[in-house]
């Protein structure tokens, strides 16, 4: 079952209307889950990137829900309220799910990547006015798993997702507001993240960065640079080296109490 973001859309366009697709694990190891963003430069969602990942964490006996956000031709603040909202949405369902509220995290890849990096940087950024219920819920995710992110609109970003998002002529200011490494904070989530050293599309330094001021806030983070791989890889099953992005987070879930 596919559930719908917001009470007043209708599912006739499934490109306009966010939703959220819920695979669930019925006996679920520590009863968290996690919200994945599929990549596709704001522009379309990767769907090797939605379902197979859902699929991975339900092997490891987590929860997963595949969040189908607004991409061009809408801009910010949309793909932030989406994930806002889907965030609030499985907190005031965790019972219903049998899910532990406090263990709700968000895993990104590419420019899914930046989007999971701004729902744990700018969680106090009202990016939709509140208009029920589940909207009195939190808005931060607990843990972030950030896969080949887009981080910065100001170095070593990429210009598809940042003229997506941001339109074509962006201000300087709304491209720092969407740099996540300025908005990393005391309150921002440990995070897991992973790269690859060539990645041609998006730079490994938009990574870097991120790791940078998740050290300088003291954040717990773990971060893995595979040397070699193109972008896009997903679960990277056809790449022994970087295939074992997998292990090591399942490793790292283990230790944040997956």
């Amino acid at each position: 079952m596919t559930y719908l973001l917001w009470p007043e859309t209708r599912l006739e366009n499934n490109e306009d209307v966010p939703t959220l697709t819920p695979y669930l694990v019925e006996h679920s190891v520590g009863r968290g889950a996690i919200i994945i963003c599929p990549g596709g430069s704001y522009q379309r969602r990767a769907n090797h990137e939605g379902e197979p990942i859902a699929k991975w964490l339900n092997s490891l006996g987590i929860s997963a829900f595949v969040l189908n956000y607004r991409v061009a031709p809408y801009k910010h603040p949309a793909p932030l309220s989406d994930a806002q909202r889907a965030i609030r949405f499985v907190r005031f369902h965790s019972k219903d799910w049998n899910l532990d509220k406090q263990k709700v995290a968000i895993l990104g890849f590419s420019a899914g990547g930046h989007l999971a990096a701004s729902a744990s940087t700018l969680s106090s950024f009202h990016a939709y006015q509140p208009s029920d219920e589940i909207d009195q819920e939190s808005c931060r995710p607990d843990f972030a798993i950030l896969c080949y992110p887009v981080i910065s609109f100001l170095e070593n970003y990429h210009d598809g997702s940042l003229h997506n998002l941001l339109g074509e002529n962006p201000t300087n200011e709304l491209r720092a507001n969407l740099s996540n490494e300025l908005n990393v904070s005391t309150h921002t989530p440990p995070t897991f993240l992973w790269h690859t050293a060539d990645d041609a599309t998006v730079p490994v330094e938009n990574s870097l960065l991120y790791a940078r001021a998740l050290s300088k806030w003291n954040v717990p983070y773990e971060m893995h640079i595979f040397p070699n791989g193109r972008h896009g890889l997903g679960l990277a099953e056809s790449d022994v080296v970087v295939g074992q992005w997998k292990d090591l987070c399942k490793s790292w879930l283990v230790r944040q109490g997956f």
